[in-house]
């Protein structure tokens, strides 16, 4: 049975409070292996996105790429499920993970699909490679030349595991298209990406892909990991029939890589909820404040110092144990200081007023604090537009724990002309009518 229905608002501050008590025992290290990005699967909208277009480590998210070749060959008749693929010695020569397949033996295409989604298997992944295209660099040009006819315009793939190679290369956003396309192009074989568990040569192989279980409604895709790429995972979760992709790269350890996916998900089912009923969140509101995750330096250029992928547990353990302290958050700057000139206009929100049933949203927030220090930017900026703006917060009936920064008490045609003249400085914002 599914765990119970996650609720955003305690998610929120328990990582909150997690990311606190991790403050207040060392220094703040920022993550420059880290991005994200949050799609809506129906629309393609990208709900929100952290160093997207960043180079990164695919690590195993690469056989995505390679699922997607085989579904083709066997769409287009060249491979069937039963049909048993040869491994050669170089195949069986693979590091870990993998399922130890002996050179010389075979392995039937369907299992080869299960032991890449489940086991993430290298030496399954060359065999496939082999099959499909005579060789192990043959194919990894056939994978690149499809990532650019999908649109990944910024992967370039040089072997069909995501073993270390420095010129193997991607973004959160082209591993977003990847896994959009496996989900559309082949919605037939996407139900192998749901499965946490299958079963080869009279045992039963796990997965590492914790959120199928943990979190309700995922139901795919897939895990990965080398040193240089941190904890990557892409995502895909249904709730109330609307579908949200999230990919995440660069976790510090696997657990904190699924909390923070955990944490996009709601974030991105509370946003498409509001967006349902009309309402209207600005775009950083619900993501960019604070993160599971530390907060990226600008993007390095990847280094060569490369270790083993999807490692042995007792290496990845050492590794999460040694990188363990530095999985922190940025503190928010975003609150101004206690001489910030324009907090005065923070103490005229009780005030009343005679002006109009009109006002401009410039956000909706899960913490009022912030609500009112964007709001109260806001009348800032128009301080030469319009006197005595009054600032108003106030806690969706709907929505508890949701927070709407408004500026209120203004004649329609006032509040059309503060929203343009927001835009024009850049903020966005609309106009409303206000109780």
């Amino acid at each position: 049975m599914p765990p119970a229905y996650r609720n955003p608002v305690g998610t929120l501050l328990g990582v909150l409070f997690g990311c606190l008590m991790l403050l207040s025992v060392g220094q703040v290290h920022a993550n420059p292996r880290y991005a994200a990005i949050v799609v809506d699967a129906e629309s393609g909208d990208v709900l929100h996105a952290a160093n997207a277009d960043a180079t990164r480590y695919p690590a195993s998210l690469t056989k995505m790429m390679t699922l997607y070749l085989l579904f083709e060959a066997l769409e287009d008749g060249g491979l069937t499920l039963d049909q048993p693929l040869p491994v050669s010695a170089y195949a069986a020569s693979k590091p870990a993970s993998k399922l130890y397949l002996k050179a010389g033996s075979t392995i039937p295409v369907e299992k080869a699909i299960e032991a890449l989604v489940i086991k993430s298997a290298n030496d399954v992944a060359v065999t496939v490679a082999e099959a499909l295209g005579g060789s192990e660099e043959h194919f990894a040009s056939m994978m690149t030349r499809k990532a650019h006819e999908l649109g990944m315009s910024d992967t370039v793939f040089r072997n069909p595991h995501g073993l270390p190679d420095a010129r193997q290369v991607t973004t959160a956003r082209d591993m977003a298209t990847l896994a959009l396309r496996v989900m559309k192009d082949f919605p037939q074989h996407y139900h192998y990406f749901s499965r946490t568990r299958f079963h080869w040569n009279g045992k039963t192989i796990t997965g590492h892909n914790r959120l199928l279980d943990d979190y309700p409604g995922a139901d795919g895709l897939k895990t990965g990991f080398i040193r240089a790429s941190g904890f990557n995972v892409a995502t895909s979760a249904v709730r109330d029939d609307r579908r949200i992709l999230t990919v995440v790269m660069g976790g510090f350890t696997a657990a904190s890589r699924d909390a923070h996916t955990a944490d996009l998900l709601d974030r991105g089912y509370l946003r498409l909820a509001m967006q349902q009923r009309g309402d209207w969140v600005a775009q950083a509101d619900l993501f960019g404040d604070r993160m599971a995750l530390p907060e990226p330096m600008p993007a390095t250029q990847p280094t060569r110092q490369l270790a083993s992928a999807e490692a042995d547990p007792s290496w990845s353990q050492a590794l999460a144990a040694r990188e363990a302290s530095s999985m922190l958050t940025e503190p928010d700057t975003e609150m101004g200081s206690a001489d910030d000139p324009i907090r005065a206009l923070l103490a005229r929100n009780d005030a009343t007023s005679s002006g109009g049933a009109w006002a401009v949203q410039v956000g909706a927030f899960s913490d009022a604090d912030q609500a009112r220090s964007l709001a109260a930017r806001a009348a800032g900026h128009l301080a030469s537009v319009l006197q005595d703006v009054r600032v108003a917060v106030a806690e969706a009936q709907d929505t508890p724990r949701l927070f709407r920064a408004r500026l209120v008490d203004l004649q329609e045609g006032d509040a059309r002309t503060a929203c343009r003249s927001l835009r024009q400085q850049g903020m966005d914002c609309m106009v409303v009518a206000h109780n």
